[in-house]
């Protein structure tokens, strides 16, 4: 795990650059806290920070290797977690290996299959790879999305980085956002390939694009496909724990200290479970860290996406499987405290979060990191094997919108100034974005009614929502400097799973049926059983009224976020009563206060004509 950043430019002498260069890689440094590199050729310049998980000594980057018509170099984000039978395959071809690194094989993997090497990779990746023997860039991200990769054309040639941060840190970037950047913000409608900063993609999951002299053009390597799924109940649920068996095995090779994110839900207590039999069979133990908030019991409200609390499923799961566990406390001062706020929106880069969940997220993996540098979570089960409660909600799931913004509170448009409200029509903006989603989903010949529907849905999850939640996740981890894998999103179970049949997927009556199946053995009966709960909030009145202070301040000092805020409905929510406020009101104030963070942060142009 890493952070990179680079620049082509066919009309200048890059040698020159070197200052900015650094700027950009220093951006990164949270994503790497363990090395720093720069790499330059006259058209070319690359920029590294090192996570060092695999090979400590030997994975520096960035990596060259010499060929006899010119340099072949790379930085590299994340893991190829089949980096060891590709070594032996491309040794059998005739190469030669310096390192132990998954770097080093992906490197020389290029230089056998060129282009096509992404097809050979099962991992989490995004890398960028200058070849100077045809002075050209080769940019690739994994199928799924889980790592980030932004990039920014130039008049000669592009702009490139883990985050926005790096990209914007070159003064060929405009720091520029427009109307559709701000309806990017407010929507929670997450557009592929769109990066709400003007002149900025965000590479597509499954895609790569090549930078020329001819210009910059991009290409689908893999996408979901349909097809007939044949295997019965039996055989499926054991195909997916044959799957989940491999997938973790692999994803716990590591050179450093390794732990699971466990909630006591079915999805992190079947991979903690299946760790700790896989390690226990080299005579280790697993750990296990979990969040909680004091006097959560009291405090407590069930929501529908979180109807029961973790800490009673988790310590039976850790009891279970016998791991080493520890609770993460976080009161409500260190959820409230601005300084977490203002990391939480940096490491984001944008105003986008969900509040009080993403600093206590935030504050986890901070706490972590003191003790590990490589987490396990279980994020994207839900959006797999249908665990959200939309899914099995027939108002909800046939909505003529995403499933999950029926009746949600995280578009606030009500909260926002009217005349900027009517400017972004987030209306039509989310329901264009639902139409595209709709449209771009496979179906097979014939396919009509629940079964269509239900592809459709999948796929929106898996292509638009699992986005957002994975994006989050690595931006909160990499600030921190841990590196989070996450199993379900191996593209093997993923494809897998995507052609099984809804009637399959709920075959006991309930949500994610097969998943169920395959890991209950592992499992205490009540995790089992237990229904879809998300990742917690918390409910100390503490941090309420903290957070309502902080938003009266920002009315007070006439702070220009209200520029895009009602103010009157806005203070009415800083004055709530902590037992009536609405969900939409908190989340105005919470949404308020990240956006006065960023806009403080990141002094963006905004373009609102």
């Amino acid at each position: 795990m890493c952070g990179i950043t680079g620049w082509v430019s066919y009309g200048r002498d890059l040698g020159t650059q070197d200052r900015v260069l650094r700027d950009m890689t220093e951006t990164m440094a949270c994503r790497g806290p363990d090395a720093a590199g720069t790499w330059v050729a006259p058209h070319a310049a690359l920029g590294h920070r090192r996570l060092a998980v695999i090979d400590l000594p030997g994975g520096a980057q960035p990596m060259e290797v010499a060929t006899p018509d010119g340099a072949v170099a790379m930085v590299y984000s994340g893991e190829a977690y089949n980096f060891t039978e590709l070594r032996a395959e491309l040794r059998g071809r005739g190469h030669r290996f310096d390192t132990d690194s998954d770097t080093e094989v992906v490197l020389r993997g290029y230089l056998e299959w060129g282009e096509q090497l992404a097809e050979h990779l099962n991992g989490m990746y995004a890398f960028a790879i200058w070849d100077e023997r045809t002075e050209k860039l080769v940019m690739i991200r994994d199928r799924m999305g889980i790592k980030p990769f932004y990039y920014y054309e130039t008049a000669d040639g592009v702009l490139f980085g883990s985050e926005p941060k790096a990209i914007l840190a070159n003064p060929d970037a405009e720091p520029v956002v427009g109307l559709d950047g701000l309806r990017e913000i407010f929507s929670f409608a997450k557009t592929p390939g769109f990066a709400v900063w003007e002149g900025m993609r965000e590479l597509k999951p499954g895609h790569l694009a090549i930078v020329d002299r001819n210009g910059l053009r991009e290409r689908c390597y893999w996408q979901l496909e349909v097809g007939d799924h044949t295997d019965d109940r039996d055989a499926t649920v054991a195909h997916v724990r044959e799957l989940l068996d491999d997938i973790i095995a692999r994803q716990l090779v590591a050179d450093v200290p390794r732990c699971t994110l466990l909630s006591g839900g079915l999805d992190s207590s079947a991979m903690t479970a299946i760790a700790a039999l896989q390690l226990a069979e080299q005579g280790e133990t697993v750990r296990s860290f979990a969040v909680d908030f004091p006097n959560q019991a009291e405090n407590f409200r069930a929501i529908d996406v979180a109807p029961t609390q973790d800490t009673p499923f988790v310590h039976a799961v850790a009891e279970h499987v016998r791991s080493d566990h520890d609770d993460i406390m976080l009161d409500g001062a260190a959820l409230s405290d601005p300084a977490v706020r203002a990391a939480a929106v940096a490491a984001r880069d944008l105003p986008i979060g969900l509040g009080d969940r993403d600093n206590s997220l935030y504050l986890l993996f901070k706490a972590i990191r003191e003790q590990s540098t490589v987490a396990l979570s279980g994020e994207s089960a839900d959006e797999i094997f249908g665990g959200y409660p939309w899914f099995h909600d027939e108002r909800k799931r046939d909505a003529d919108t995403f499933p999950w913004l029926v009746d949600s509170p995280l578009t606030p448009s009500g909260l926002l100034d009217p005349g900027l409200s009517a400017q972004l029509d987030l209306g039509s903006y989310i329901g264009d974005n639902y139409r595209d989603a709709v449209a771009a989903a496979p179906l097979k010949d014939g396919e009509t009614g629940l079964e269509k529907r239900m592809r459709q849905v999948c796929y929106m999850h898996l292509t638009r929502m699992v986005q957002t939640l994975l994006d989050r996740k690595d931006r909160m981890s990499m600030a921190v400097g841990l590196e989070v894998r996450v199993p379900f999103c191996d593209h093997r179970l993923v494809q897998y799973v995507f052609n099984t049949p809804w009637a399959l997927k709920t075959f006991d009556g309930r949500e994610k049926s097969i998943l169920r199946g395959a890991t209950r053995d592992t499992l205490p009966e009540s995790v089992a059983n237990r229904k879809k709960s998300g990742y917690p909030g918390s409910f100390d009145p503490n941090y309420l009224r903290a957070i309502q202070a902080q938003a009266a301040e920002l009315i007070a000092t006439d702070h220009r976020v209200l520029e895009f805020y009602d103010a009157d409905r806005l203070k009415a929510a800083t004055t709530a009563d902590g037992a009536t406020i609405t969900h939409e009101q908190r989340g105005a104030i919470e949404r308020s206060l990240d956006f006065a963070t960023w806009l403080d942060q990141r002094n963006p142009v905004l373009k609102l004509s």
